[in-house]
């Protein structure tokens, strides 16, 4: 008996360490899918953020200036500046897929609920208004 119940706690306590590792696997830095701008994906408590760290264009012409947030649709946000800026909001691990969350589209200004998952080494953002069926992916590669 005592051995059953041995294996059948090191068998829990394997996949809770497993289960924990997936849930980090997306923590990094990633490039959006046009490679022109770089996210870092972290973790503060249980919920995965990610913040643009590096893009192409975040700076004005004097290359000392932070672009601002000039696309947010509300008005009070459109002088944010871009570089920090928070591109993915409060997601959450299930199972093999982080949800419950918003992606943020600074080109656009827009905010979607999303979903990311792990595909072959790439990170697919799913962003979505309503139905996840009727929204958009956009695939980011892991920065070296």
């Amino acid at each position: 008996m005592k051995t059953i119940l041995f294996a059948a706690l090191s068998l829990f306590l394997i996949s809770n360490i497993t289960f924990s590792q997936n849930a980090d696997a997306i923590l990094g830095d990633w490039f959006n899918a046009e490679k022109d701008g770089k996210i870092r994906i972290y973790k503060s408590g249980n919920l995965y953020f990610g913040k643009l760290i590096w893009g192409k264009e975040l700076y004005e012409a004097d290359g000392k200036t932070s672009r601002k947030d000039a696309n947010n649709a509300n008005a009070l946000l459109k002088g944010r500046p871009l570089l920090n800026l928070l591109i993915l909001e409060q997601f959450e691990f299930h199972q093999d897929q982080w949800r419950n969350g918003k992606v943020y589209d600074p080109k656009s200004g827009k905010t979607y609920d999303g979903f990311l998952k792990l595909k072959d080494g790439k990170l697919e953002i799913r962003g979505y208004v309503g139905i996840a069926a009727f929204g958009k992916t956009t695939v980011w590669t892991k920065a070296q």
